[in-house]
This record gives structure tokens, sequence and C-alpha cells, in this order.
């Protein structure tokens, strides 16, 4: 289903940057697939795309069943990964324009995700005096950003339907035993979905995190899921033609070779939260110990008027990697007799014809200007897709952590700036820390 293209980045690593890595391949896949590996508490991911729930995941389904018939709107509370993954695949397979089409689902409104009172506003007046119901996700539910949108919704749910009709609205995605969510969960007999103890949140899209909301949309899961176990099968036959080691190690190579950040790029506006998730992806994974490449992100054609320059000819740090899906549909550039904007030329030919000769051009300008480009060739967009996308690049993020010799399944520098936050904020226990803060501040 995928096709990687390294032909750009001839001129930019070694000829056998691949033979050079294949026992640090060789080891970083065997400890992936037998959790041995650091962080391999956290590597459920794996073979996730088999060995799910399938009780769960067909209470997920019944779930957005009862949504989709109750409610004119979903509220999704989350940050991170507890969103990241749901907008992703929603943007990318529904639009995202999503909210604006006329459709027989529900809109579908993220919130938890940020501290902006404007932001929060904007969002309970989409709602309106509409029906809505809450899909709340945290592991720990005390999170302080998903926990006070929870609360401040929690609150508007009652209001609106009273104590029982609001528990009938509210679905919390959130540990299987412990945790200040779980708790509230049992006590007021909410609805209940697990986040894998063995996932970690930036991989949780696959599970009951991502799928909700997803199914939500009207996006089929089983197809989701389909694509992710294709991708699975695949990509566990190791060796040098297997694509997510190539990718891996070409990444590595460029590392190693200087380059600092890769720009993640593609020619549809529908992947821009795509890209976002791939940046928390990698981010985390890679991002410790002074190693990683900084994951950046463009969207074509549209940043090459805005970021193209510095593209071309700024600093020579970074390098692309470009997804490239076959279109859905076709669009003929219709004829002008008038011919003002001398793009005649182009008329009686397929948009998409436009659109890929853009690309290619691009390319050869970019690799002219010193940026290696990879390039991942994909079949039209649809679920199937999706989900193979996804766990490819799950499965090298596991890949490339392994090579820097890093922990790819942990975050440790996540919570420097929530114990700063807490102290700040005048949270019980911090007073020597909020001390010592205020003085510096």
């Amino acid at each position: 289903m995928l096709n990687l293209d390294l032909t750009k980045l001839e001129g930019f690593i070694p000829q056998d940057y691949l033979s050079q890595r294949m026992a640090g391949l060789e080891k970083a896949a065997s400890m992936l697939a037998n959790h041995d590996g650091p962080g391999g508490d956290f590597t459920g991911w794996v073979y996730l795309p088999r060995d799910y729930d399938k009780e769960e995941f067909a209470r997920i389904q019944a779930a957005a069943k009862k949504i989709q018939q109750q409610s004119q709107v979903l509220v999704v509370i989350g940050i991170g990964g507890s969103y990241l993954g749901a907008r992703a695949v929603i943007d990318l397979l529904a639009s995202p324009n999503y909210n604006l089409k006329k459709k027989d689902t529900p809109d579908i409104l993220f919130a938890g995700n940020g501290l902006s009172t404007d932001a929060l506003l904007e969002t309970i007046a989409l709602i309106g005096d509409r029906d809505f119901s809450v899909n709340v996700i945290s592991k720990s539910g005390t999170t302080t950003e998903p926990a006070v949108a929870f609360r401040i919704f929690k609150a508007l749910l009652e209001e609106k339907y009273g104590k029982e009709g609001a528990r009938e609205r509210i679905y919390a995605t959130t540990d299987k035993a412990r945790g200040a969510l779980k708790g509230l969960a049992d006590a007021e007999g909410y609805e209940e979905f697990v986040v894998p103890d063995d996932v970690g949140g930036r991989f949780s899209v696959l599970t009951a995190v991502g799928l909700l909301p997803i199914a939500v949309a009207g996006i089929d899961i089983e197809e989701l899921m389909g694509g992710a176990a294709q991708a699975m099968t695949e990509l566990s036959v190791g060796g040098a033609e297997n694509p997510a080691w190539q990718y891996a190690a070409a990444r590595h190579a460029l590392y190693q070779g200087g380059k600092k950040v890769e720009l993640l790029a593609c020619y549809e506006p529908c992947f821009r939260f795509f890209a976002e998730w791939w940046k928390q992806l990698y981010g985390e994974s890679e991002g410790k110990e002074g190693k990683g490449l900084f994951p950046a992100s463009v969207e074509f054609t549209a940043d090459l008027h805005s970021m193209g320059q510095y593209i071309q000819e700024g600093e020579r740090l970074m390098f692309e990697t470009v997804v490239q899906f076959a279109p859905k549909g076709e669009f003929i550039i219709p004829n002008d007799p008038e011919n003002v904007d001398g793009l005649n030329f182009l008329s009686g030919k397929p948009l998409a014809f436009v659109a890929q000769q853009a690309m290619r051009a691009v390319i050869l300008a970019h690799v002219d200007g010193g940026v290696p480009n990879v390039r991942i060739e994909m079949p039209a967009l649809s679920a199937k897709t999706a989900g193979y996308l996804i766990y490819f690049f799950e499965y090298v993020c596991g890949l490339s952590g392994y090579l820097l010799e890093v922990n790819p399944f942990n975050q440790p520098g996540v919570e420097a700036y929530k114990v700063n936050m807490y102290a700040l904020l005048g949270k019980p226990g911090y007073e020597e820390q909020k001390k010592a803060l205020e003085e510096r501040l």
C-alpha cells in the first residue's frame, strides 16, 4: 500500500547507510516485537491492530450510534495524545470543514487542549441550544487543561439535563483501575472506555482514545483497524526491503550527517492535523538526552509562498518527508477564450496533473538547494489508508528511538512545566517551589 521513494537522498547520505544500521534495526525490531527494550511496558500498540479488545470495540460502535442519535454536538475533552489522533483522522477523512458540512452525524468540538478563556467561551457559544454529549479523555483525570474543561462542561450538562440526564451523555475514556476520573466515572455511572496501560498517549489513536470520536464522525473504524493490521503484518517482516527499516535508517543517517529538522509536507489541506499528531509522536519520542530531530510541518503549495524562501535558501539544517495521496476525484481546468491569465496551456488538463508537476518541481528545487527529500506515496485517502499510515509512522518512530539509543516511550521533560505551573497556581504541597519561583520572577 505504501511506496517509499528515497532516490532524492543520493549525495546526502552514504550509499551503505542501510547496511551500516542493519544490526541496530534488527535489535530495535526485536525489542519492539518482544516488548523488552527501554519503555517496553508501553509497546502494546505494536500488536494492537490484531489484539485489540473486540468487546470494547463493539461498545465503542454502539456508543457512537447513541451519540449520533442523541446529540447534535460531541465535545471531546483531552490534550496531546488524548485529542490529536482523533482530530487528525477526522480532518483527514471527514474534512477539516467537517463541522460546516451538511451531514447526519454530530458536529465535533475539541476542548481541554489549552487554557484560553476566549476559546472556551467560543466553544460554548458554538454549542448554543443544541443537544450535546461529552467524551472526556484522561488517564489520570487531574491534568490541568482537560480537568478544568471537564469541570465546566459537566456543570453545563447537569444544568441543561439534570444530573441523571447528564450521566447518559458523559463518556469517560480513562484508566481501567485507578485515578480521579476513573473514581468519578464509577461513582457517577458514566459509560467508560479504557486507556490501555501498555499504550502511551501519543500511540493511542487506535484505542478508545481516538476510536470513539472517530466513529461518531461516521468513519469506518473497522476499516481503520484493518489498514493498521495490514501495516502491522507487512512491516513485521524485517530486512532491507522493509520500508519502515529504510525510512528509520535514512532519518538516522541524515541526523548523523547534520540535519536537525525533519519537515513533514503534504499537498492536501486535510493533512494539517495529521502533521500535528505526527509532530507530537516524534517530538515526545525522540527529543530527549540532548538528541533527536526537531519535527516540523508545512502545507504545500500554500507554504511555498511563505516558508518556501527559507526552505530553499536558509540554513541547511533540514530534510523533507513528503506524503502524497492519489486523488479521489477529478477536476478538469476549463478554457478561457480571453486567456487573461495566460494559462490556456493548462486547459483540459486535470488539476491533479498540475499538482503532481508542482510537487515534482518543488522536490527537485529543494534537493538542488541542499534539502534532501523522502517521498511517501499512498493510495487515495480512505479509512484503510489512514490506518496503514498511522501504524507506519508509529513503527518507524519506535525503530528510530531505539537507533538513537533513547527510550522512545517516556516523556520526562513534559513534567517540568507542570511542576512550575502547579506551584505558581498555589496547589497544596508546592509551597516551597512557589516561593522560589516567585523570587525568580
